[in-house]
């Protein structure tokens, strides 16, 4: 199972030092609207519902892909570690562009991503390296690759090309949509557009606008790199809040609805030949 975009805000008075950080995104997601009845939720309701089908449909591994947190509150991960817990449920967690970041706090958001994944959400990642982790599921193998600042660093690239020359069959999860044709910005990971001139929520988000020059080369080796390796199943992704499907050389990349409106995405991998 596949969940994104939970939008947790869970706060005590360890967050009071950082509400000038967190208070945007503290009021964005209090009260929702569940996707298919219409009906008044919350980020906490949808997570232990998903939670419950998991364990009611056994699911091998519950996949968190990034924006489980609208910025990183201790006590929002210690109710989501408690819930887990409680479940009993594999998990593999990798963070989205919110589970890091207090708004306004300064400094390059790669420094923020590995102060705040270090300090704060550390429990999460259950000792794996934060920017790359993998679970092997009945002859599977599941990649998680943290893309929360929408770019790919080397070491990840040459995780993710290991992976790929180990031959195994894989599912590769990221937070945010690699870009596919026709797609808008939100699926930023390779996007040809994606750069400072098109940036058009730093000042909201208050964070370093995007790089003048654009993407790194590795980002854009990766993206290519992707849709063209042997053995990959498909890419799973959040960010955007819509469900969506892309197919890229023939390697679908599937988008979940935003778990804070109730959603989730099942995956069954079926064998073949």
């Amino acid at each position: 199972m596949v969940v994104a975009d939970t939008h947790l805000f869970r706060d005590d008075e360890r967050g009071a030092p950082f509400l000038q950080f967190s208070q945007r995104m503290a009021r964005a997601y209090n009260q929702t609207k569940h996707f298919v009845s219409g009906e008044p939720t919350n980020p906490e309701d949808s997570f232990v519902a998903a939670l419950r089908r998991s364990q009611d449909s056994g699911t091998d591994l519950l996949a968190l892909v990034g924006d489980l947190f609208s910025f990183p509150s201790e006590a929002a991960v210690e109710w989501v570690q408690r819930r887990l817990a409680g479940a009993g449920i594999p998990y593999q967690y990798t963070a989205g562009n919110h589970d890091w970041h207090y708004e306004g706090m300064a400094g390059p958001l790669e420094d923020l991503r590995s102060t705040w994944s270090r300090e704060r959400l550390s429990p999460m990642h259950q000792g794996s390296n934060p920017l790359m982790s993998v679970r092997e599921i009945h002859g599977v193998r599941v990649v998680m690759l943290d893309n929360s600042n929408y770019e790919i660093l080397p070491e990840q690239l040459e995780f993710f090309r290991r992976e790929v020359r180990s031959g195994k069959p894989m599912l590769l999860m990221v937070h945010i949509p690699l870009y596919a044709p026709g797609r808008p910005l939100g699926f930023g990971c390779g996007h040809p557009d994606w750069g400072a001139r098109n940036d058009r929520s730093f000042e909201l988000e208050r964070r370093e606008r995007w790089r003048e020059s654009g993407h790194t080369d590795t980002t854009r080796t990766f993206h290519r790199e992707v849709f063209l390796a042997p053995g990959l199943l498909g890419v799973f992704a959040g960010h955007v809040h819509r469900p969506s499907l892309d197919v890229v050389n023939g390697i679908p990349q599937f988008v979940t609805e935003a778990n804070a409106v109730g959603a989730w995405m099942e995956i069954e991998v079926l064998p073949v030949g």
